[in-house]
């Protein structure tokens, strides 16, 4: 059990042992589906725990050339990248640390594939099955008039040189969400399937999650490598790694009240420290805390940044909040981290991991250096 109280605030810290339950269920579905798993980076970026996902998975992927990098350097192999676009300034970095590339467009193929081709990487297409089970269109790739991927009315001949195809249209999603896109890629793609040797399936495939059917997963992934016996099956789950493994740490400041609002005042902010609470929007779990019943007095809580939308709400606890008090928001790990921002200059949250033998190592604090060289 995790002593929040001994942790700097604010912070992010993930727990060992939180992790190894993921990974022992992301080896079981490599394992038993045949399937290549790799790590997507866009999720969590965190390279201190790089060792430990490159022991459970089959590499990583990038986005980026940045993130390219991370995994050349840091994961110790070269990355699957896909960016929605590259360009002259970072494709030589992108293809140095990279051994499969994907292109989200022919043209895009068509302006740097032989330099891929040359440098001995696998090319592939990131192609729109025009299916997606995502509700919200901030995250749905396949909205009318998306700007990622290939459309099948758009790609009458596969380009010589390309090897894959890649597809992403999951977010928290269930085995039965991928086996109707599989169907949408077949329908419309099916033709090309024996003419490439990998498939990539993208992520959204959350196997960690308590509700998720790892058979029904197992199962559909051996059904389709069935039909297709001469393809190499990939997987690129971000969340699914880090899903529920850790938390954010802050502080109550302030207790603000205003037309019977009661508000917690944080050192640590929605838009800059959870973004996706405000862009899901999604309210998470705290710690000790619950949805209130009619009645219950009804707690927000508020950033720390001059955002006046800088907040989420409402949960209840079983006594008043007060100055000094921890709390602590759960399954923080998974793109939080990745997606935080200096804006306002706030106090960035510290970098921390519960060990398995009980230990607490601060991996990285921040400060008014890291904001002035990041503005420079």
């Amino acid at each position: 059990m995790i002593d929040f109280l001994k942790l700097p605030s604010p912070c992010y810290v993930l727990d060992e042992e939180l992790l190894d339950r993921n990974l022992a269920t992301v080896d079981r579905v490599r394992r038993e589906s045949g399937a290549e798993i790799i790590v997507a980076l866009k999720a969590c970026a965190m390279w201190s725990i790089f060792p430990e996902l490159a022991q459970h998975s089959d590499g990583a992927t990038a986005s980026s050339a940045a993130e390219a990098r991370l995994v050349f350097e840091e994961f110790g192999k070269p990355a699957h990248t896909y960016a929605p676009t590259y360009t002259d300034r970072n494709i030589d970095e992108i293809l140095r640390c990279s051994d499969h590339i994907t292109f989200n467009s022919v043209s895009q193929f068509e302006r740097f594939g032989q330099r891929a081709l040359i440098s001995g990487l696998s090319c592939g297409l990131r192609i729109n099955p025009q299916y997606s089970p995502v509700e919200t269109d901030l995250y749905n790739p396949c909205v009318p008039g998306s700007r990622l991927g290939v459309t099948a009315d758009e790609l009458p001949e596969l380009p010589a040189g390309v090897e894959g195809l890649h597809f992403h249209v999951l977010c928290e999603s269930r085995p039965e969400h991928l086996r109707l896109a599989l169907e949408a890629v077949e329908k419309h793609f099916g033709h090309f399937l024996d003419r490439i040797k990998w498939l990539n399936m993208g992520g959204g495939h959350l196997m960690t999650a308590s509700w998720y059917d790892c058979d029904a997963l197992i199962a559909l992934l051996r059904e389709f490598k069935s039909r297709h016996p001469h393809l190499r099956l990939i997987l690129e789950p971000g969340s699914a790694f880090t899903w529920r493994t850790g938390y954010l740490v802050s502080t109550v400041e302030d207790i603000v009240e205003n037309g019977g609002v009661y508000t917690a005042m944080l050192d640590v902010s929605f838009a800059c420290h959870m973004p996706d609470c405000l862009e899901m929007p999604y309210k998470p779990a705290i710690v000790g805390a619950h949805d209130p019943a009619d009645g219950e007095k009804r707690w927000r809580m508020g950033g720390t940044s001059c955002l006046a939308g800088d907040y989420c709400g409402d949960w209840a606890f079983d006594h008043d909040l007060k100055v000094g008090e921890c709390i602590v928001f759960e399954d923080m790990i998974h793109y939080t981290m990745v997606k935080t921002t200096l804006f306002n200059g706030v106090q960035h949250p510290a970098i921390v991991i519960a060990r398995r033998d009980g230990r607490i190592d601060v991996i990285r604090e921040f400060g008014y250096e890291d904001f002035r060289n990041r503005m420079s």
